[in-house]
């Protein structure tokens, strides 16, 4: 169930609206005269929310670029990309 509470009590509540946010990982629906106004949710909460539509988009991109083309990769030719890419990194 959402977390649903006043814009006041943003002022009024900071501290236990923080521990709630923390606690749970959910985020807080801030309303202003009855109407949604904000939501407030932990750093950590926030990067994973982040995290996850960075995924879902990356993985809309290849499904669409696998509608296009016929091309395929093999799983060896896929990790062997990686593993390449990922020591150019750490050699930088």
């Amino acid at each position: 169930m959402p977390h649903i509470r006043p814009v006041s009590d943003l002022r009024n509540n900071f501290a236990d609206i923080s521990r709630m946010v923390h606690e749970t990982s959910e985020p807080v629906f801030l309303t202003k005269n009855g109407y949604g106004d904000m939501v407030v949710m932990s750093m950590e909460a926030y990067e994973r929310k982040q995290f996850e539509s960075e995924i879902y988009f990356k993985l809309k991109e290849a499904e669409l670029e696998a509608k296009s083309t016929d091309k395929r990769y093999s799983h060896e030719e896929v990790f062997s990309d990686l593993r390449s890419r990922l020591a150019d990194k750490v050699d930088k």
